[in-house]
């Protein structure tokens, strides 16, 4: 299918999609008013943090070009995130999501942490910065390092995230206590306003061992792990006004194959469409 009519066709079967392109490169406005043009009135979209500000290393030619040559790099080439470009990569971001946000297809922005921000070298109010400006507009943070999660640091970051009004985000992943994996039995919704839950699938020894994105979260739902997905959702949608359930299983089909049987199984719709692996997985193996 060519690529202009992708989104039309996802949004004839869903209505909510996590954006993962803007964590390398904003997108420019013109491009993000033709995915509004492409959706619904009532489509979603939840946005992914430029990498820099999400603190994962990012190089000059990654960032908008009114920027790159105000910028200083590493000798690793890497850009160093100052107070300033900080702020003026966040006015960028906000600036390019304008359309979404006037047409009501905004969901919130998704700020993906790298598991290097961790309680032993940083502070989560590191973050304010980026909260005071996202939060008031909807945030979602992903934390990828397990000790935010565990013992009396549990406590003090939940009290974080509630008290800054700010989502912080669930999983379901593997059932391995190592240090890049949050625990999928943390259930607690931070902010009554919006929950979020991304899967990323239960293969351990993919998600530590696999050498890319397809690699790391390749697995594929079966129907009763979805029925238990099934029943968190609905969990968490008696605590909060929106529950956002994102499947990051991005191998082959499996991510859109677990979302419609979701679907089916929270009754928004009648029948999952039956699996078509020529539309899939040809040439894929």
């Amino acid at each position: 299918m060519p690529a202009g009519e992708r989104l039309g066709w996802y949004a004839q079967r869903f209505d909510l999609v996590e954006v993962n392109s803007s964590f390398y490169a904003i997108p420019a406005p013109r491009m993000v008013e033709r995915w509004c043009r492409a959706t619904p009135d009532d489509f979603l979209f939840d946005v992914k943090v430029h990498r820099l500000l999400s603190r994962h290393a990012a190089k000059l030619k990654s960032l908008p070009p009114t920027l790159q040559a105000e910028a200083e790099a590493d000798a690793k080439g890497n850009v160093v995130l100052t107070d300033e470009i900080e702020q003026r990569l966040l006015d960028e971001l906000i600036g390019a999501m304008e359309s979404l946000r006037v047409t009501g297809r905004f969901g919130a922005f998704l700020l993906q942490l790298s598991p290097a921000f961790s309680p032993r070298k940083h502070e989560l109010t590191e973050l304010e910065p980026l909260l005071v400006r996202l939060s008031p507009l909807g945030l979602v943070v992903e934390l990828r390092n397990r000790n935010w999660a565990e013992g009396a640091q549990l406590a003090r970051t939940l009290e974080f995230f509630r008290h800054e009004n700010t989502t912080l985000s669930l999983v379901d992943a593997p059932n391995e206590k190592h240090f890049t994996i949050m625990p999928s039995t943390l259930n607690t919704v931070t902010n009554p306003r919006l929950a979020y839950l991304r899967l990323h699938g239960r293969n351990a020894d993919a998600y530590l061992r696999g050498k890319t994105v397809a690699e790391r979260f390749y697995y594929d739902y079966d129907d009763a792990e979805i029925a238990e997905v099934a029943e968190r959702a609905e969990g968490l949608a008696g605590e909060a006004e929106a529950v956002h359930v994102i499947f990051n299983n991005n191998a082959l089909d499996f991510a859109p194959h677990a979302a419609l049987r979701l679907r089916q199984a929270l009754g928004q719709i009648t029948k999952a469409p039956a699996r078509q692996p020529d539309l899939f997985r040809s040439g894929k193996g």
